[in-house]
């Protein structure tokens, strides 16, 4: 198995110091030790319970048999259809997996009443569903599972029979085990944008069909490459490029290699935007699509990293070459090391949780968020004046699209992103709400204070309400976006645009 990270001459010669300073401080060994004083006193205490990931193997392979067991179950009695209810990494990486899988697996991973109808409208007779949160408190699962259990209740189908359940030892799902579910326990040591080689991405990856053992065995066979404290350790390379790039090059331009669109700029996103973006520090990537305007003129505040198992764009600044196991476990070695070389914690998400603690207040209020500049079309020619205005020469733009993912509202952002990719000499990210919330809001509000922000809001249509939880999916989708508009605002980052 060949797991390589190539680096441009220039970008290697300037990160070698920082390589060789990994190197010293044996970063890689101690790291595989689980030595939580990595990342300094004030991180220790977290970090000690969170380097699960480094050794997932011996916990996978008795998960991976019992996925397949409920799966051959799930396929003996005609059920072939897998929906996932998930947010940030435990959705990103069973998408992913299950995309280089080739096989089906329906991510449900939004407030908006459209997506979560479209999920319904599923055939019920043939649908399994896997409702993956860490905490067991999270706001968008927990009122995807009300209306899958109404749902299959009304259709005369025993929910315990269709419903599973991820989360850690205590939470308030893994209580459902009473009530007749299966739930499946994860490892409380693994924070959720690291958990893809665990339950969560274990779990819902192998009841679509993806072979998990394979993608295992690739991890644990990079593992022994990654633990070694070495110059030649391609995490301990890719992380020092990105820190020698840091600050000026705070973007990270993700292209996947043409024969293999698995989704893993996506999964990369939540990773390292998650865990570094923060203390006004951070790397942003962005994942881009194959014929994205901006690999024509690469941007002097971005890197260009292509990333798959096949050579990438020679342009590339970096190429990550690996299969997708070694994917997964050297990306997020790296991001430990670039949390170590930027001097912050990795593993935790201050911003997210005042995100959501701003969006339970919108929620309760009924209010909008503060006024700001708005252009209610969405209006390209209205709206590039106002950001080149508001933008720094080193700055970014993000677009926050609160929308149906497969409405003209989508496309109209994904125009929107063309032309000012095109138009601005700055980066430029779409996330989509509130998936974003999970993974790269947190760079949004805790990194650089230097991004400026177009939320594009939709009617979000139909009326739905979750059994059991007094409030429309169309108020809790509004509610997310006013919620992390006032915490933006808050701290001095624009925001833009409200309507589209």
């Amino acid at each position: 198995m060949s797991i390589a990270v190539q680096v441009a001459s220039s970008w290697a010669d300037s990160s070698n110091p920082l390589v060789e300073q990994l190197v010293r401080t044996r970063f890689a060994s101690r790291l595989f030790a689980k030595d939580a004083t990595l990342w300094g006193t004030a991180a220790e205490q977290e970090a000690s319970t969170r380097l699960g990931w480094v050794d997932p193997f011996a916990r996978a392979t008795d998960l991976i048999a019992r996925a397949n067991s409920i799966r051959g179950t799930l396929r003996g009695n005609g059920i072939d259809r897998i929906v996932l209810c998930g947010m940030g990494g435990s959705s990103l990486g069973p998408q992913v997996v299950a995309r280089e899988a080739g096989v089906d697996l329906t991510v449900l991973d939004s407030t908006h009443p459209a997506e979560v109808a479209r999920a319904l409208a599923g055939d019920l007779g043939r649908t399994a569903v896997v409702v993956s949160s860490k905490s067991g408190t999270t706001l968008e699962t927990n009122l995807h599972a009300a209306m899958f259990i109404d749902a299959f209740s009304g259709a005369g189908i025993d929910p315990a029979e269709r419903v599973l359940f991820v989360t850690d030892p205590g939470s308030q799902l893994a209580r459902k085990a009473e009530e007749g579910f299966q739930v499946v326990l994860a490892d409380p040591s693994v924070g959720g944008r690291f958990s893809v080689l665990t339950a969560f991405g274990i779990l819902p990856a192998v009841l679509a069909g993806a072979d998990f053992d394979r993608l295992i065995a690739e991890a644990e066979t990079a593992a022994s490459t990654l633990a070694i404290d070495s110059t030649e350790n391609p995490a301990l390379r890719l992380a020092a490029v990105l820190a020698a790039a840091h600050p000026t090059r705070f973007a990270l331009l993700l292209q996947e290699s043409a024969s293999e669109r698995w989704g893993l700029g996506d999964w990369i996103e939540q990773l390292i935007a998650e865990s570094t973006g923060k203390q006004g520090k951070g790397i942003l990537p962005i994942a881009l699509e194959r014929d994205d305007c901006r690999l024509g003129r690469p941007l002097d505040s971005a890197l260009l990293a292509a990333v798959g198992d096949k050579p990438g764009d020679p342009r590339a600044d970096i190429t990550v070459l690996a299969p997708l196991g070694a994917q997964f476990l050297l990306w997020e070695v790296a991001t430990a090391a670039l949390g170590h070389l930027l001097r912050i914690n990795p593993f935790d998400q201050p911003n997210v949780e005042a995100a959501k603690a701003a969006a339970r207040e919108c929620l309760q209020a009924g209010s909008d968020a503060p006024g700001s500049a708005e252009v209610p079309d969405a209006d390209p020619d209205e709206l590039i004046p106002l950001l080149t205005e508001a933008l720094s020469s080193d700055g970014y733009v993000a677009i926050q699209a609160f929308v149906d993912r497969e409405s003209d509202s989508a496309l109209a952002a994904k125009r929107l992103l063309e032309r000012l990719s095109t138009e601005l000499d700055v980066p430029v990210s779409i996330g989509w709400g509130p998936r974003y919330l999970h993974s790269i809001g947190q760079f949004h509000k805790g990194g650089p204070r230097v991004g400026v922000f177009v939320q594009l809001v939709d009617d979000a249509s139909p009326a739905l309400t979750a059994p059991g939880h007094d409030v429309s999916l169309a108020s809790v989708l509004r509610a997310q976006a006013d919620g992390d508009h006032r915490v933006l605002e808050a701290q001095g980052r624009p925001v833009l645009l409200r309507s589209c």
